[in-house]
């Protein structure tokens, strides 16, 4: 059987957002794994990298899907918890 994988990198403007990004969807790796698809997860500085191997095409285009869902979610949180931390008076 030919695997299929793909390599995703997201650069931040700081270590600690990638380091918040990471911690967020690490928590992920294991949970959404299966027999079809596994993934890595590892960060360097302001670069979160995450590695997905799939046994077919299908596997890999859903878990495509959901990493780029996870990671967004994760970038959105923490834009909204800087805008608080950003309001005067707080």
């Amino acid at each position: 059987m030919t695997a299929h994988d793909a390599t995703l990198e997201f650069e931040y403007e700081t270590p600690s957002r990638a380091r918040l990004v990471a911690g967020s969807v690490a928590r992920e790796i294991g949970e959404i794994d299966d027999e079809r698809s596994q993934t890595r997860i590892e960060r360097d500085g302001a670069v979160v990298r995450l590695e997905i191997v799939a046994a077919d095409v299908v596997a890999l285009r859903a878990a495509l899907n959901t990493w780029f869902s996870l990671v967004d979610v994760a970038e959105r949180t923490a834009d909204v918890g800087d805008g608080v931390l950003e309001e005067p008076g707080t």
